[in-house]
């Protein structure tokens, strides 16, 4: 049994997911320790107990530590299954990572499934549910993993409520991902999402963004939304010909409009500046389906110390030597290898 300490790196709940996905996908039990115990709050919290429910659903694992706060979790899992579920995290927890715990297990089953998440769909510190659609998915259907989800209801921290589905089809034929241009740049959009707020908060997002760049007005649009709860999130998208980027930054009582939409410029200029496909956090969720996939290479910003951790946790569970290296200015190249040949 593989021993991960939750402890290395950032030493957040990454660590914890991501050796989840490589357990169920690899049929290889997995011991973690010291699960989360770079945050204030060690152990595991709603939403990761509900992704290690979710993984012990579509595997018939057997598990222990499965409860609050637990900080030492054992996972044998058996044979995915493909099928129905549904996941209900209970707070406004994050929905997109415990898609994204069970998304690879479930593409390389032998069905399609439907699966039903409810809880939040636009957190901080996490991909939210645009980002899942219009970033990430595009990406992964250029390596040969398909899967569409569709929105049912938002839902924004704390109130929570949301709920989204997802329909995951078997994998073909996989291909190597080979992201190293952005390509043309098609056209970019500014959104901002609001539930439950003052109209002038997301009208002055907006003109903050038109006054910090190269915005025209019909660039800039609002989308109000019905949800169980306040919420607000700023959206920069650029769609290029090869990749969309999502930049977000969701809204926070103690932070002003100015500030939740300066926040979203600045990463919007790194990385538009630096001229790279991939941005910060796209890169981090694109090296799980590269190692169980055909490997492949991308261009991105300098790596985070959570796509560093999750390349380590990579190589104790796989064996898969994943290179990262400078190539010129603010620009890094990130090699997968095919690790499917030595299957």
């Amino acid at each position: 049994m593989h021993t991960i300490n939750g402890s290395q790196g950032e030493g957040g709940g990454q660590i914890f997911r991501s050796a989840l996905t490589l357990s169920t996908c690899l049929g290889e039990p997995v011991r973690i320790r010291n699960i989360r115990a770079g945050r204030r709050k060690p152990g595991l919290m709603r939403q990761h107990l509900v992704c290690l429910h979710a993984a012990q659903a579509i595997s018939g694992a057997e598990v222990t530590g499965a409860e609050l706060s637990s900080t030492e979790v054992t996972f044998k899992p058996g044979e995915v299954r493909a099928g129905e579920y549904r996941f209900a995290i209970g707070t406004a927890g994050s929905t997109s990572l415990v898609f994204q715990t069970i998304l690879l297990p479930l593409l390389l089953a032998d069905g399609v499934s439907e699966v039903c998440l409810e809880g939040g769909t636009h957190n901080k510190q996490a991909p939210s549910f645009d980002f899942i659609q219009a970033g990430f998915l595009p990406v992964m259907a250029q390596m040969g993993y398909r899967a569409e989800v569709q929105l049912e209801r938002f839902g924004f921290y704390p109130a929570g409520g949301g709920k989204w589905r997802a329909r995951i089809y078997p994998v073909g034929e996989l291909k190597p991902l080979d992201l190293l241009e952005r390509g043309a740049v098609l056209s970019k959009e500014a959104l901002v999402t609001s539930a439950q707020i003052p109209g002038h908060v997301a009208d002055r997002e907006l003109r903050h963004i038109a006054s910090k760049g190269d915005w025209v007005p019909e660039e800039l649009h609002r989308r109000q939304v019905d949800s169980f709860g306040p919420g607000n999130i700023v959206s920069l998208r650029v769609y290029a010909e090869h990749v969309t980027e999502v930049i977000e930054v969701v809204g926070e009582k103690q932070l002003s409009s100015e500030r939740v939409a300066g926040r979203a410029v600045k990463e919007f200029k790194r990385y538009m500046e630096a001229g790279v496909p991939v941005g910060e956090h796209l890169a981090d969720q694109l090296l799980l389906p590269m190692v169980l996939g055909r490997g492949g290479c991308f261009r991105t910003l300098a790596p985070s110390q959570h796509l560093l951790t999750n390349i380590e946790v990579i190589r104790q569970l796989t064996g898969t030597e994943i290179s990262v290296r400078r190539e010129s200015g603010p620009a890094w190249i990130v090699n997968v290898p095919d690790s499917m040949q030595a299957r």
